[in-house]
């Protein structure tokens, strides 16, 4: 896939990569069961972008404004040690990563699809949202994913990082050989 090298300019400054969950890392849908159990379909292909974007030296974190147990034990499988769950007002928690890590907004992307993800995006290097996010959102970001939320988008901005970082060819390589 070939990106705007103004995306791809941004893009090579990202050293956090942080997701919002419902919508982003799935398809927005909440299933709960007759038990109150929640059940979220995660993407495949979206937790090996994740891993191979670790491998390279890109954090990854969540924050989600709802909490829910999946995501928990999702982030845990993913090796994802940064989660911030039920917090409403996002911005304060991106504020406090900022501080804890010593980090820049341009060195921090976000993928978000709905309101509560407003005050980061505005504020992130490289603003990230989604074709199934809520529409006017989607006017405050500096990047679309052709992928869907839940389906692909999370991997697609995972290879724009790596590509923008020159590692995508060789962690393909490495998988050739």
């Amino acid at each position: 896939m070939e990106y705007p090298e103004a995306i791809l300019k941004k893009a090579k400054k990202i050293k956090l990569l942080l997701l919002d969950v419902d919508g982003v890392l799935t398809d927005g849908k909440i299933i709960i069961n007759a038990k109150g159990e929640e059940i979220k379909n995660f993407y495949v292909c979206d937790g090996m972008g994740i891993k191979l974007l670790q491998k390279a030296g890109v954090e990854i974190g969540i924050i989600s404004s709802r909490f829910s147990h999946v995501v928990e034990y999702r982030a845990k499988e993913l090796g994802i040690n940064l989660l911030i769950q039920g917090e409403l007002f996002k911005i304060k928690s991106y504020e406090k990563i900022l501080k804890d890590k010593g980090l820049k907004d341009e060195e921090v992307a976000y993928i978000g699809d709905d309101w509560t993800d407003l005050p980061i995006l505005k504020r992130v290097g490289l603003a990230i949202g989604v074709p199934n996010g809520w529409e006017p959102v989607n006017k405050y970001v500096d990047y679309i994913t052709q992928y869907p939320g839940g389906l692909g988008a999370v991997r697609e901005v995972c290879d724009l990082i790596l590509k923008a970082k020159g590692k995508w060819q060789e962690f393909l390589n490495f998988y050739l050989s």
